[in-house]
């Protein structure tokens, strides 16, 4: 079926846990077979067989983010994020959902610093259509992408900031705490979502570039995963795809290590009734040494209610209304990072000596055999969550996906997990003491402004 083809055809039928082992017990083996191949645009192709249910799910990465982005030009992925919905060559806007959602399908998409992805769940009958759609607005988007569409979105993106970042309590947290950590020149220094300015200030012209540099089919990767047949599905892959033009892949970025010499305080005010503290470390990159006992640390330190510093803070001492941690893994530097807000008549320095003797505790001695086994059990236990479906964000085939693209092996399944299972209480004490330490970190605090 070509594509006029497929375009009358929808123009007539539109609306119509047993305990996980222990690091010296080897994980039992996860099997998500998969084939690959790459067509000659350079487009790399994964496929996953899963009859468990009659869906199918088409997931496309590009390998860009925000951290391709530069000075006084940011927000670009995250604005073709939206682009990428409103119509392309054969496409036209607002057909794009329409036709999904006739099909019973659904779609959606997200930016980090470094991915943008795409999403699109149907029934398995529908499968030509939704590799037409995604494979349409790869080749074709510019055919129907115009000035007044990049100002049509560039306004939705700036109110989708006003409501994220200016007017959700502590939104601005997150941006000031990305500044402190990384220089100005380094990638994840602006937020993913861009500066007001910046994203005021790009032309027609700039945003046409961003898409021909980056958008390209050998800097992008293709899972399909579901109730399929891999060699039917491989020729409809070759059918849609193989007429998007080859165009060479970005050159690799260049990024110098960057570390925290010392501490770094700030405050600032936000429209909110309680203040609020963050600290954060900068850590190994993901599934760099360090990286998975990280993770094992920030669930000691605060994941449930069983953890030392919600124990102590939230429930015993009752200063806290909440405390959080986490290793918050990326490609280029990770972030190690607590926060935690005060109950009413308690202080932001009350909580700070009570998170630094615990952090100092870990980094002394090993945490006991009951809590290593218990956070190892919860990540584990996570993990197979994540495999009970196919499509979505978080399901096999944007994990297939992520594994390619972080480590150029779909399967890594077992190997993730093996990370964890090779880790030792004493590899957890060894990571808070080289990762987290108290003279090298970023103090946020968060004040209520003062009304006037």
């Amino acid at each position: 079926m070509k594509r006029a083809e497929l375009l009358l055809m929808l123009s007539l039928a539109a609306p119509a846990f047993a305990q996980a082992p222990t690091a010296s017990i080897p994980a039992p083996t996860i099997n998500v077979p998969f084939t690959q191949f790459t067509l000659p645009n350079g487009l790399h192709v994964i496929l996953h067989e899963d009859h468990s249910v009659p869906i199918v799910t088409v997931n496309m990465w590009y390998h860009v983010g925000s951290a391709r982005e530069r000075t006084g030009r940011t927000g670009f992925a995250h604005l073709f994020e939206h682009l990428m919905f409103m119509g392309s060559g054969h496409v036209k806007p607002g057909k794009f959902d329409a036709w999904l959602e006739a099909a019973g399908g659904d779609n959606n998409g997200s930016t980090t610093n470094d991915r943008t992805n795409y999403w699109i769940n149907v029934p398995a009958n529908a499968i030509e259509l939704a590799l037409f759609l995604e494979s349409d607005r790869m080749g074709y988007l510019l055919d129907s992408m115009t000035p007044k569409t990049v100002d049509a979105q560039r306004d939705v993106v700036k109110n989708e900031r006003r409501q994220s970042v200016e007017n959700r309590p502590y939104g601005t947290a997150e941006v000031v705490i990305d500044e402190m950590q990384y220089p100005e020149d380094h990638p994840y220094h602006w937020p993913v979502i861009g500066y007001m300015p910046d994203l005021t200030a790009a032309s027609y012209e700039d945003v046409v570039a961003f898409f021909k540099t980056y958008y390209a089919p050998a800097n992008a990767s293709l899972v399909v995963a579901g109730d399929l047949d891999p060699a039917v599905t491989r020729r409809l892959v070759e059918k849609w795809f193989g007429d998007v033009k080859r165009a060479p892949a970005p050159a690799p970025m260049a990024v110098p290590p960057v570390a925290l010499t010392g501490v770094q305080k700030k405050t600032i005010t936000d429209r909110v009734q309680l203040p609020r503290l963050y600290l954060a470390w900068l850590t190994p990159r993901h599934f760099q040494p360090g990286d998975a006992a990280l993770d094992v640390v920030s669930d000691i330190l605060a994941g449930g209610k069983n953890s030392r510093l919600y124990k102590r803070l939230v429930y015993d001492m009752q200063i806290a209304q909440d405390v959080s941690a986490s290793q918050q893994s990326a490609a280029l530097a990770s972030s190690f990072q607590i926060i935690a807000t005060p109950r009413p008549g308690h202080t932001i320095a009350e909580l700070q000596k009570v998170i630094d003797e615990e952090v100092q505790t870990l980094r002394r001695e090993a945490p006991s055999a009951h809590e290593f086994e218990r956070s190892i059990n919860q990540i584990e236990s996570s993990f197979y969550n994540r495999l009970e479906r196919v499509g979505g964000f978080g399901g096999k085939a944007d994990q297939l996906n992520s594994y390619y693209t972080d480590t150029g092996n779909p399967g890594g399944f077992n190997d993730d997990l093996a990370r964890y299972h090779a880790l030792t209480a004493a590899d957890v004490r060894a990571a808070a003491a080289q990762f987290l330490p108290l003279d090298k970190r970023v103090e946020l605090t968060v004040e209520p402004e003062k009304k006037p």
